[in-house]
């Protein structure tokens, strides 16, 4: 893996959508860039048993989450020879509606841009400690578990 330091993925609260946008624009220079794929993962507002999720708060081990961040980062990257990738997960309280982890991923052919997208997130949620709380409009929670 590479000696590069780990680059911090974390946002407090939601991720805005001029944050997206504005990071969709930066790439139009880049014109070795041929396929963009992006995921956005927003906080439903599920019910369970009665109770309906009104936000969820995230926390994680962050020193320990971004070291293996940066290695999934990394193998990711080399394995399907992206031109550029970006990812950003929120930490603390998002609302049901808004966005809590944005992965961008560029290469000069879509497949390979879809399939690291893919794999990111699929890597993200089995295998970063963060973990979410629930919180109901009711004022009760419970701990996220990932499907």
């Amino acid at each position: 893996m590479s000696a590069k330091q780990p680059k911090n993925v974390f946002v407090q609260g939601p991720i805005e959508a001029s944050f997206i946008a504005d990071s969709i624009q930066k790439h139009s220079s880049q014109t070795n860039i041929g396929a963009h794929s992006i995921f956005l993962g927003q906080v439903r507002s599920d019910l369970i048993k009665a109770r309906k999720v009104a936000a969820i708060d995230y926390t994680t081990y962050e020193e320990m989450a971004l070291e293996e961040m940066h290695e999934i980062r990394e193998a990711i990257f080399l394995k399907y020879q992206l031109t550029c990738m970006h990812i950003y997960h929120s930490l603390g309280k998002v609302a049901a509606g808004e966005i809590c982890l944005f992965v961008f991923t560029s290469s000069k052919h879509r497949k390979a841009a879809i399939e690291a997208c893919e794999e990111t997130v699929e890597r993200i949620k089995a295998e970063l400690p963060i973990w979410g709380k629930e919180l109901f409009e009711d004022d009760s929670y419970q701990w996220k578990e990932n499907k």
